[in-house]
C-alpha cells in the first residue's frame, strides 16, 4: 500500500510537505505527478510547484534522478520501503490545483502525491498530518475506521479523483436517493442561508439520481460539495463521489431571500446541478479514449460535446424538473446561450467535434481571436442536446432514454461516436442519426427555430446592443478606459481597421467613457462616424460605417395557443 502524509508546512508561504511511502520498492523505482487533472484539459505542468525533493530507504539517502519536467527515478536495494519527502507551493485558488493560506487549504492529490509506475492499482492511503487548531477535513474519499483524518482509495485513479477541504468552512449533511450528501462552504458571509442551499441542492441531486436510476440507489456511497465562496469567481471541477465549486459570495442564498430568486443564485444552483450530473455523464459513462488515463500528456476525445455539452443542456432542465426554475426563466435562459452561439464567428470556422479535440490548445487558452476561430463545446453542444431532445420526442422518444441506452450499453466498454449514433438510429430512424453527425461535424447553424415552433416555443429576434451590432467586445471601466478585446469577423469595426488592444477616446470628436455614450449624439440609422483611439501609443482617427441594424437576437416564450401536437410535446419536455 502506498502512504502520502500531508502537513501544513507553512500558512504563510503557502507550502505543504508530503511523506510518501512506498514499500519494497523495485531496484528502479520511478515517480511521477500528473501534468493535467481529469475534467481540465489543459497541460497545467503541477511539477513546476514540487521542490525540495529527497528521499531514503531504512538509513541510506537515495538520489532522485529527474527524467524529465516531472518524473524521477530511484535506484533501490532490498526491501525496505522508500520515503520520498518534498515540498509543493500551493496558491492558486482555481478548482483545478491546490491552495494554502492562514484562512483555508484545499488541495487536489494531482497537484501533491506522485504516482510511483507500476504501483498504480495499489491501495493509496493518505493521513491529514498537521493542522492550524481548529481546522477540519472534508472529503469525498473513505476514511478509515478508528483513525483521525486518515483516508484510503483502492488505486492511484480513485486516489487522484478526491479533492480535499481544509479549514473552518461551514458544513451541512442532507439525503437523497438513499445516500447521504454532505455540503461545506468556505468564505461565506454571516447572513448565508445554509439550509436554503441544503433543501435546494437536495431537490437537484433527487431529480437527477431518479433521472439515472429511478428508485434504485446511485453507484456511489456517499458525495460531498466543496464550495469556496470568493468575492468573484465561478467554477466547478466533477469527482466521482465529490466535486470542488467556487462562486461569488454575493449569489449565496441569504437569510429572508424572495422569490423569485436572484439571478446569481439560479447560476450557482446551475453549477451544482451541472457538476452533478457529471457524476454520472464522464466520471463513469466516459469517452473509451479516457477508460485508462494517461497522467503523462494529453488525452485527446472529439467526445467533449456530448460529455460537456449534454450535461450543460441537463444542468438549467434539471433545475426545471426539480421545480426550482420555471418554464418562461428557463426559456430566457436558453436564449441567452443561443445568441452566444450566434454571436461567434468561429461557429462557422470550428465544429463542436473539432472544438472537443483542440480543447487542450484553444478553449483552455482563450485569447483575442478566440470568437473568431473557435466554438464552445459546451454551448452549441448544449444546442445540439436540444435539437437532439426535440427531435426524438417528435419520434416518440427522448433524449432522456437515449442517455439511460448508453449507460446501460457503454458503462464498461466507453462512449464512442458510433455507439451514440447507433442508438439514436434505434430511437429515432435513421435520417436523425445522420443529421446529428451533421451538426457535430458540420460548421451550419443549427435549425432550432422549426425544432422549437414544433414545441410550442414562440420564436421571436431582436436588435443586438449597439457595440454588438458594430462587432466589438470590451472592457470599459473609470480607470481602464474603453479597450477593445475582440473584434469579430466580418463585422463593421473589423472593415474598419480596429484590433484588439486598440483603446477608445472620442466619436466625432467627443470624449467617451462608455461606447454607448455616443448614441446620445449620433443618428439612430446606420451613418458613418469618426472613432479617436490610441495604439501602440499613438493617436488615431478612422470611420467606421455601422452595418443596418438586424434583428439577429432571439427572444424565445411559451407559446399561447400551440397546437394540441405541440402542447403535448412542450408539456413533455418543459412540463407545461
Amino acid at each position: 500500500m502506498i502512504h502520502f502524509r500531508i502537513d501544513v508546512a507553512d500558512v504563510a508561504t503557502h507550502r505543504y510537505r508530503v511523506t510518501m511511502t512506498v514499500p519494497a520498492p523495485a531496484a528502479e523505482t520511478v515517480v511521477s505527478l500528473p501534468v493535467w487533472i481529469p475534467g481540465s484539459y489543459m497541460v497545467r505542468e503541477f511539477g513546476r510547484h514540487l521542490s525540495r525533493l529527497q528521499a531514503r530507504q531504512g538509513k541510506q539517502e537515495r538520489l532522485p534522478e529527474q527524467l524529465d519536467k516531472t518524473s524521477w527515478r530511484l535506484r533501490c536495494e532490498g526491501r525496505a520501503a522508500l520515503v520520498l519527502s518534498y515540498e509543493a507551493y500551493a496558491f492558486d485558488t482555481s478548482v483545478r490545483t491546490a491552495f494554502l493560506d492562514d484562512s483555508r487549504g484545499f488541495f487536489n492529490p494531482t497537484s501533491l502525491c506522485l504516482r510511483a509506475h507500476g504501483r498504480e492499482a495499489e491501495p493509496q492511503q493518505v493521513q491529514i498530518g498537521s493542522l492550524p487548531k481548529g481546522w477540519d477535513v472534508a472529503t469525498g474519499m473513505a476514511a478509515v475506521e478508528g483513525s483521525r483524518h486518515l483516508y484510503q482509495s483502492t488505486d492511484y485513479d480513485e486516489l487522484v479523483d478526491h479533492p480535499f477541504e481544509l479549514g473552518t468552512f461551514w458544513r451541512g449533511h442532507f439525503e437523497a436517493g438513499g445516500v447521504p450528501h454532505e455540503f461545506v462552504v468556505a468564505g461565506a458571509w454571516p447572513g448565508f442561508d445554509g439550509k436554503r442551499l441544503l433543501a435546494d441542492t437536495q431537490r437537484i441531486c433527487a431529480a437527477q439520481i431518479a433521472f439515472w436510476h429511478g428508485r434504485r440507489k446511485p453507484p456511489f456511497g456517499r458525495y460531498v460539495f466543496m464550495l469556496n465562496a470568493v468575492e468573484d469567481g465561478y467554477g466547478g471541477l466533477e469527482h466521482r463521489a465529490s466535486t470542488a465549486l467556487i462562486a461569488k459570495r454575493a449569489d449565496l442564498p441569504r437569510q429572508g431571500m424572495a422569490n423569485p430568486v436572484p439571478e446569481g443564485y439560479m447560476t450557482l444552483l446551475g453549477l451544482i446541478s451541472h457538476e452533478y450530473f457529471h457524476t454520472w455523464n464522464v466520471k463513469r459513462l466516459k469517452p473509451a479514449e479516457f477508460l485508462r488515463y494517461d497522467y503523462t500528456c494529453e488525452n485527446y476525445t472529439e467526445l467533449l460535446w456530448f460529455f460537456e455539452g449534454f450535461t450543460s443542456y441537463y444542468d438549467d432542465l434539471m433545475l426545471v424538473r426539480a421545480g426550482l426554475l420555471d418554464a418562461p426563466r428557463y426559456l430566457k435562459l436558453l436564449a441567452r446561450t443561443i445568441n452566444g452561439v450566434m454571436a461567434a464567428p468561429g461557429r462557422k470556422v470550428q465544429s463542436v467535434a473539432e472544438a472537443s479535440f483542440d480543447a487542450w490548445v484553444k478553449y483552455y487558452r482563450q485569447d483575442e481571436n478566440t470568437p473568431n476561430s473557435t466554438v464552445s463545446y459546451y454551448t452549441k453542444g448544449s444546442l445540439v442536446a436540444l435539437l437532439l431532445d426535440l427531435r426524438l420526442r417528435q419520434a416518440g422518444s427522448s433524449l432522456d432514454a437515449l442517455m439511460r441506452t448508453l449507460w446501460d450499453e457503454c458503462l464498461a466498454s466507453g462512449l464512442t461516436e458510433a455507439a451514440v449514433l447507433a442508438a439514436v438510429e434505434r430511437l429515432g430512424g435513421a435520417a436523425l442519426a445522420a443529421d446529428l453527425r451533421d451538426w457535430v461535424h458540420g460548421h451550419d447553424d443549427l435549425p432550432l427555430a422549426s425544432a422549437l415552433a414544433a414545441a410550442g416555443v414562440q420564436v421571436g429576434q431582436e436588435p443586438p446592443a449597439w457595440t454588438a451590432a458594430l462587432g466589438l467586445k470590451l472592457s470599459e471601466g473609470p480607470v481602464t478606459g474603453v479597450q477593445v478585446k475582440s473584434v469579430l469577423a466580418g463585422s463593421a469595426a473589423a472593415r474598419a481597421g480596429l484590433s484588439a488592444g486598440d483603446e477608445l477616446l472620442a466619436v466625432d470628436g467627443w470624449r467617451i467613457r462608455r461606447l454607448d455614450d455616443a448614441r446620445q449624439w449620433l443618428p439612430v440609422d446606420p451613418a458613418p462616424f469618426e472613432l479617436t483611439f490610441v495604439r501602440q501609443q499613438r493617436l488615431r482617427t478612422l470611420t467606421l460605417r455601422p452595418d443596418p441594424v438586424v434583428a439577429d437576437v432571439w427572444t424565445l416564450a411559451l407559446g399561447e395557443r400551440p397546437a394540441a401536437k405541440a402542447l403535448g410535446l412542450r408539456k413533455a419536455w418543459l412540463g407545461r
